[in-house]
């Protein structure tokens, strides 16, 4: 969940480990280790992209050029991968419609990641001071702790209703999972 750094450090390795869990979503085959894993991957994603709601777009926003449409369209981003998210929590993992459905949230997922790493975080690194970087990596760091952990498509994407719901969301979903054991498939 934290792994320490600046913020493009932290949010490369959240992106490495979305990366394994689509791989090993890949080569499963029993519906049950497709459901554990769907469900970390899920975890991951959420957490991820309310962390970079709440801190790295509007990073992005103030200091770069075009930052307002640059963030506008990666939220766009986690909308459509927030529903694909939701639908797929719907269906049965052993079935063909699943192993679609995660094909479909790899190629969109995959897509965004290499966008932010190949563009957004190398303007970046360009346009921040060291020190901004390293309190960014330390706010999303922080944001993941007190995240949600399940698809909400209808809650805010940005400051300020995304600061001031997200903790209260992510307590139900973390009191969900506890009573449930989802996310303990590692």
């Amino acid at each position: 969940m934290g792994h320490g750094g600046d913020v493009v450090q932290e949010l490369t390795v959240d992106h490495n480990e979305v990366k394994e869990y689509f791989g090993q979503l890949r080569t499963a085959t029993d519906g049950k280790r497709r459901r554990e894993l769907a469900d970390l991957l899920t975890i991951e994603l959420v957490r991820h992209s309310v962390a970079e709601e709440q801190y790295l777009y509007p990073a992005i926003r103030k200091h770069l050029d075009g930052g307002d449409r640059i963030a506008d369209k990666e939220i766009a981003d986690h909308s459509r991968v927030e529903e694909l998210l939701k639908e797929l929590e719907k269906l049965d993992p052993s079935g063909a419609e699943f192993v679609s459905r995660v094909d479909e949230l790899r190629t969109e997922v995959l897509a965004h990641i290499k966008d932010e790493e190949e563009n957004l975080f190398p303007a970046l690194r360009h346009n921040c001071r060291q020190s901004e970087l390293d309190h960014l990596g330390d706010s999303i760091r922080r944001a993941k702790k007190l995240s949600p952990t399940r698809p909400h498509p209808g809650s805010p994407s940005t400051p300020p209703a995304n600061k001031l719901l997200a903790p209260g969301i992510g307590l139900v979903d973390r009191a969900r999972d506890l009573v449930t054991g989802r996310g303990k498939g590692a």
